[in-house]
């Protein structure tokens, strides 16, 4: 064995330690995120409950008018707004996973804190990923997952930095990034190769980059989408006079209110969507300079544009008065099932061009 395949072997080595020790550091936030949810205390929550009624109630009576809600010497509480358009239920985001506390915050923080160290770790196992192979390091399914985890994270992180409330994302993240691990380090692990000669161009930087982050942001959208549907529900059962169990009301009152979630979902779909317009044209072109045709009815790319249906679809319907809310949600959570049907279901279980899957 010559020095330079040594090297590329150590790295590759090197790649795998980091990854499984990213892994080992997203346990432990994953545990810091249940503790924020679980020490937090509720006592906070239940003023955002009383808050969520009332505001209800006033809906249909008084102009619009804004009042600001007493603070605490912890966290102070968002602004309740009031219309008196019909149909509209304007309600405080909740206090987020801490309940608004310094005991909850606490744990949140150190959650975030490992996050970030999970984040740096597993960033340097794909940075080694790629050394090792002398590449971009998402030529197979492995390689792809360890990637768009990261990216996912990063995400998330870039938004926390620029003081956007997405906190509430932590725990399904983190919950998620294991699960997209682990399945990546026992079921998709390739060992690091070189490429098929028909990826052997810079449009796998371009063409492959944008589709992992496209992934990646359509990702945190569906989260978004699936915490709207819940909060939603959890909002009219308020509004018509229910009494939601301890376990959900302890859940969702401390969540962003619904037309908050539903706002952001929206916001992240609709940013991403022409990076995903951009993403299946650079695949085209590639297609042409690799195959010497621009499409080829390939599953790849017909579950390619599928996915941009469905997301403009969403779209569309979200600037349609009559599908606005859950209606254009189902939507949401549709496009991204198409998404990841071609990224598992395609690589998986399709045989085609595409077929890069290493498994």
């Amino acid at each position: 064995m010559n020095l330079a395949a040594a090297t590329n072997e150590s790295l590759a080595e090197a790649s795998n330690v980091l990854i499984y020790s990213s892994m080992a550091v997203y346990t432990l936030a994953f545990f810091a995120h249940i503790a924020e949810w679980v020490f937090g205390s509720r006592s906070k929550v239940g003023r955002t409950a009383a808050a969520l009624s009332s505001s209800s109630a006033k809906a249909s009576a008084a102009p619009a008018v804004k009042a600001q809600a007493g603070g605490t010497a912890v966290l102070e509480r968002p602004e309740v707004v009031t219309r008196s358009a019909a149909g509209t239920r304007d309600v405080p985001d909740g206090p987020g996973a801490a309940g608004g506390t310094v005991k909850g915050d606490l744990y949140g923080r150190i959650a975030v804190s490992l996050t970030v160290v999970a984040f740096l770790v597993e960033a340097g196992g794909v940075i080694t990923r790629a050394l090792s192979v002398q590449r971009a390091p998402w030529a197979n399914m492995y390689e792809f997952s360890i990637t768009f985890s990261t990216v996912a994270v990063g995400s998330y992180l870039v938004l926390l930095a620029l003081k956007k409330n997405v906190r509430w994302i932590g725990l399904p993240l983190v919950t998620t990034v294991l699960l997209d691990l682990g399945i990546a380090v026992t079921t998709l692990y390739t060992d690091s190769d070189q490429l098929v000669p028909a990826l052997h161009s810079y449009w796998l930087w371009i063409h492959v980059s944008t589709a992992i982050i496209c992934g990646a942001v359509f990702y945190l959208g569906a989260v978004g989408t699936i915490l709207y549907l819940f909060r939603d529900t959890y909002e009219n059962k308020l509004a018509s006079g229910g009494t939601p169990g301890k376990f959900a009301s302890s859940v969702m009152e401390r969540l962003p209110a619904a037309a908050s979630l539903d706002k952001f979902s929206y916001r992240i779909n609709a940013a991403v969507f022409p990076l995903w317009t951009f993403t299946i044209i650079a695949g085209a072109i590639w297609a042409g300079d690799a195959w010497g045709r621009y499409w080829g009815w390939d599953p790849k790319e017909v579950w390619s544009f599928i996915t941009w249906v469905a997301y403009a679809a969403y779209l569309h319907a979200r600037a349609t008065a009559g599908w606005k809310g859950r209606k254009a949600a189902y939507l949401a959570l549709l496009a991204f099932a198409c998404w990841l049907f071609n990224y598992y279901g395609v690589n998986m279980f399709v045989s085609g061009l595409h077929s890069y899957a290493g498994v």
